[in-house]
């Protein structure tokens, strides 16, 4: 009776200091997500670095570096779910201010819609097993339109922190204005948080993507962009922007959400009057109505 008293007992001690592990664990991530917030002097760097096209005429994309300032706004903070507002900062007043791409932390997230090709997203689902203590990732272009997502488990060892995740994703805004020879980029991002900020880390796969084919390797990428956290006043700007034009976009996410709980795939038009959707949404007054949100957003959306 006593060793199974103390089988028993050494159990239930092992449970509890699992989840205390996973508790800590959690915390950890959450810590190392909401880091990135803040103000951010960003050096953007790319170069392709191998091709693989047959065609002697074939160019690489120009090497790419570039330096901005960038505001990241934490806009929602909940136990699953914390959403990052980038905005970017081209001048030095209000009307120089661009929202820029959204980021999404949600934990245990089993609802995915994956990029296909083009302008297209097919809903997939993973098994709560399959995402057990990881965070998934959600990228939306500057319209609040989903651009890639994937799902992985924070990394903190030997001081380090990286979330590291291989996906496919529309072409970048840098490439898709210069080159139609490929549809599809794989990529593989790591964040990972420093003493002096935060790094993106890329490493890319241009693919040529076509029905009921092998995916074709057309070129390969190196992406790194730094984050060098500055004193939140340089983005003071930013902030007072975002303090008056926070609730219009609040409603541009709230219909895209009624959009993304169908749970079906999704193919968007590129352009409606000739205009594409961002350029609508940009448009838009900070007083307008929900009804004039929806009625945009779901223009676009092919039936």
């Amino acid at each position: 009776m006593k060793i199974k008293s103390f089988i028993f007992s050494t159990a239930l001690l092992l449970v509890g200091f699992s989840g205390k592990s996973q508790d800590v664990k959690k915390k950890e991530d959450v810590k190392a997500i909401k880091s990135m917030c803040g103000c951010y002097e960003v050096q953007f760097n790319f170069a392709e670095t191998f091709s693989y096209s047959k065609d002697s005429l074939y160019k690489k994309s120009p090497v790419k570096q570039e330096t901005a300032l960038e505001w990241v706004e934490l806009i929602e903070d909940q136990s699953n779910k914390i959403s990052l507002q980038h905005l970017l900062i081209t001048g030095k007043t209000e009307e120089s201010i661009v929202k820029h791409w959204r980021q999404d932390w949600l934990f245990e997230n089993t609802n995915f819609y994956m990029f296909n090709k083009e302008t297209s997203w097919n809903f997939e689902q993973l098994s709560p097993k399959q995402v057990k203590g990881q965070w998934t990732q959600k990228v939306y272009q500057v319209d609040d339109s989903p651009r890639y997502e994937g799902s992985a488990t924070w990394i903190h060892t030997d001081g380090r922190h990286y979330w590291e995740n291989t996906t496919d994703a529309p072409l970048p805004r840098r490439e898709h204005t210069i080159r139609n020879d490929y549809n599809v980029l794989k990529r593989t991002n790591v964040q990972e948080i420093t003493n002096s900020g935060w790094i993106h880390d890329q490493d890319n796969a241009k693919l040529i993507r076509k029905n009921n084919q092998e995916d074709v390797l057309l070129a390969q990428e190196k992406g790194h962009d730094v984050y060098t956290k500055v004193d939140d006043s340089k983005c003071k700007i930013a902030q007072e922007w975002w303090k008056k034009n926070n609730l219009v976009w609040k409603k541009v996410r709230d219909q895209w959400e009624m959009v993304f709980l169908k749970n079906k795939d999704l193919t968007l038009e590129k352009k409606v009057d000739n205009q594409p959707l961002y350029m609508k949404l940009f448009a838009l007054k900070p007083e307008a109505s929900k009804e004039e949100v929806a009625k945009i957003i779901e223009s676009y959306i092919t039936k």
